[in-house]
């Protein structure tokens, strides 16, 4: 197993903080005493609290569109490609929830990054609406409107960040599966 760079650890370490306090809340010397180190030290590293930001949501952001790329290019029914962006943003979720928190509730923080995130969300949030119109046109899930559905189902996923840490015995497979019977399929009996 790779051996984590002082960088991704001052990473990690803040995107807690940022979970815990909130981003503007977090100063470096938070940072610095969290780490058990001086606050200098830290910009050896790194040479601002916001790039520590943008590296955290950005690649965040990043991960999500390469993956519902490829979910997006497959030839897979539509409801399978709704079933692997539950399993997307599961395994997402459950390797980073700090990064995840920091993504849903600091993205206005970001500076000369705000715009490219926003574009990649735009187009993420695209992506999935466009599978979930030919879901519809190919009859494959019910007639309604596009824009309920994706609230619907992105609110659930965006918010596995907070759900997620309670869950000790937390197994990946098995929460996808029950959040995509959930979520695609419904609660009628």
């Amino acid at each position: 197993m790779k051996q984590e760079t002082r960088k991704e650890e001052i990473i990690k370490t803040a995107a807690r903080l940022f979970k815990e306090k909130g981003y503007s809340a977090v100063t470096m010397r938070d940072l610095a005493k969290a780490m058990g180190i001086k606050a200098a030290s830290l910009y050896n590293h790194i040479n601002s609290k916001q790039e520590i930001l943008k590296e955290i949501i950005i690649s965040l952001a990043e991960e999500f569109t390469r993956g519902i790329s490829i979910i997006k290019s497959s030839e897979k029914p539509c409801i399978e490609k709704l079933n692997e962006i539950v399993a997307l943003h599961v395994s997402i979720a459950s390797k980073n929830t700090y990064g995840m928190a920091s993504l849903n509730n600091d993205w206005m923080h970001l500076e000369e990054q705000l715009p490219y995130y926003l574009e990649l969300r735009t187009n993420y949030e695209n992506e999935f609406r466009n599978i979930l119109k030919e879901g519809i046109k190919k009859n494959e899930i019910i007639d309604s409107d596009v824009e309920v559905l994706l609230f619907s189902i992105l609110s659930t996923l965006r918010s596995l960040y907070l759900w997620i840490p309670k869950k000790e015995d937390l197994n990946s497979e098995e929460l996808t599966s029950h959040l995509s019977s959930i979520l695609i399929n419904g609660i009628n009996k």
